[in-house]
């Protein structure tokens, strides 16, 4: 184990590398470079540290099988394949029918009516029509023309055990797909082509298409990985499979379709969902309030940030080793986008008089969010440009918003034996997931700036503690086994998880 820093007291010279080309408009290839940006890296990859000396490091295929069930294995990932849809459905039901309250079987109501009083809800607002699945269809291949058409970066992501450690090529365009989806939007609205209240006027049937197409996707993907022999670290459970994924890096030529479901689906649905609720607002009473405009900014942020540093992404442990199955297609298709909204529905569904809050109150909730949303924002720029930084591959971007301390100029880490680094500099040095805790305390924003009326504004911050609070557990478990001793300085130099000098 060593704890560096650059030598010189500099930043790192800027590599130039092969994978990354900047372009403003697309334009032919000869077959000899498209070769040389879609076929992966030489196999055994050398991390450039900031120290300048070169090592040569490989990720071992141990790190790369199948080792333990999680979830509660078979019987609780089929449990949250059932309860999910069901509970996604409850719940848009509570916040369109019964004003954000929980409804429950009224004195003297059976089950069966009650269960059939659910139903005729359903009916009436979230049965998928024709017209729904044009919109959902038609706006994910929008989104996938999009993709292959516009200007954006080449990059690579980390090495794969399971291919001798190659390292595939991502294409990166997402910032230029969202404002063209933004124009598009707007254009489509004024013309009376798409107006876009026609999103939260169609709310539940927009919803129950996106999650049929959840449901059903996953299990298309796991029968195509067996069919053409590219199923991954697989546990032997058929459920289990489905609910985790059996291919690791499902692609449609350029598209890499985990990245496309991750960034660009459930956040601008959900962004396109607050503006549409905005759109309306203006419409009926002549103004956008305080609180549906702070919605608009805050999904604005996170799509945009999700956009905007889509090339840091690809080296994120979702890229590098979740499957593409019901957990990540089905939540981000489904999942986030029509259960994160329910502060933008309850808004939606209620007048501004009802929900005037003291400018006090409303200053303090802004301030939160732009407050968590900056350290946000830094820390994951931190921990993903201190990765390029070790391979090399670190190339400054001016997408808006430029934030300051997005990069470390002279980063101290652990160098650790199996050839790995551990940030001990900057937000990390505070707190080893920090950017989780800015992350859940922008979700509470969310809730915050509806009141205090209805739990269902809560549900997503509630669920998105429990989500970190797993995912935390699960990546400290599996980092104790990867880096050993060199964990156990981690954790001495970086004694904090949460928050810095309490927890």
């Amino acid at each position: 184990m060593v704890t560096t820093r650059s030598a010189t007291g500099k930043t790192p010279k800027k590599v130039t590398h092969p994978d990354f080309i900047e372009t403003v408009q697309r334009r032919k290839r000869t077959k000899r470079e498209s070769s040389e940006e879609i076929k992966p890296a030489n196999a055994e990859i050398t991390v450039v540290p900031t120290n300048g000396k070169g090592k040569d490091t490989v990720i071992t295929s141990t790190e790369d099988k199948h080792a333990e069930f999680d979830f509660g294995g078979p019987i609780g990932v089929s449990c949250m394949m059932v309860g999910f849809p069901l509970l996604m459905w409850y719940l848009w039901i509570c916040t369109t029918y019964y004003q954000g309250h929980l409804t429950v079987p009224a004195n003297n109501e059976t089950m069966q009516d009650f269960l059939l009083r659910l139903y005729g809800h359903f009916l009436d607002g979230a049965f998928p029509d024709l017209k729904s699945w044009r919109i959902v269809w038609g706006f994910l291949i929008f989104e996938a023309i999009l993709y292959v058409t516009l200007p954006g970066v080449w990059t690579r992501g980390l090495p794969l055990p399971h291919l001798n450690n190659e390292r595939l090529p991502y294409f990166c365009n997402a910032v230029w797909s969202f404002y063209t989806t933004i124009i598009v939007a707007a254009v489509l609205h004024i013309t009376g082509i798409f107006p876009i209240t026609t999103l939260i006027d169609k709310f539940g049937s927009i919803m129950s298409v996106s999650i049929i197409s959840g449901l059903i996707l996953p299990f298309l993907l796991y029968f195509y990985a067996h069919i053409t022999k590219s199923q991954h670290r697989m546990s032997g459970s058929f459920v289990y499979d489905v609910f985790m994924g059996a291919i690791l890096n499902p692609r449609i030529g350029i598209i890499d379709l985990k990245m496309f479901y991750e960034v660009r689906l459930p956040w601008y649905i959900l962004f396109l969902t607050t503006v549409s609720s905005a759109v309306r607002q203006y419409e009926r009473y002549g103004y956008v309030s305080p609180q549906v405009a702070f919605l608009v900014l805050a999904h604005w942020l996170y799509a945009n940030a999700c956009s905007k540093g889509e090339e840091l992404i690809v080296t994120t442990w979702d890229m590098f080793y979740e499957k593409f199955g019901f957990m990540l297609l089905f939540w981000n298709m489904a999942g986030v986008p029509f259960t994160y909204c329910h502060c933008t529905l309850f808004l939606a569904n209620s007048a501004p008089s009802e929900y005037q809050w003291s400018i006090y109150y409303n200053v303090f909730v802004y301030f939160l969010l732009i407050g968590a949303y900056y350290i946000f924002d830094t820390t994951n720029s931190q921990k993903n440009r201190f990765r390029q930084q070790m391979y090399g591959t670190l190339i400054p971007r001016n997408a808006f918003p430029q934030l300051p301390w997005q990069t470390i100029k002279n980063p101290t880490y652990i160098k650790c034996k199996n050839g790995g680094t551990l940030l001990t500099s900057g937000w990390y040095k505070y707190a080893r997931k920090i950017h989780y805790t800015v992350d859940f305390i922008q979700s509470l924003s969310w809730g915050l700036i509806t009141g205090f009326a209805s739990p269902l504004p809560y549900f997503y911050p509630l669920f998105f503690f429990c989500v970190l609070s797993h995912r935390a557990y699960r990546d400290i478990q599996r980092c104790k086994i990867k880096y050993g001793d060199d964990w156990k300085e981690y954790e001495r130099q970086c004694p904090y998880l949460f928050i810095p000098f309490v927890f």
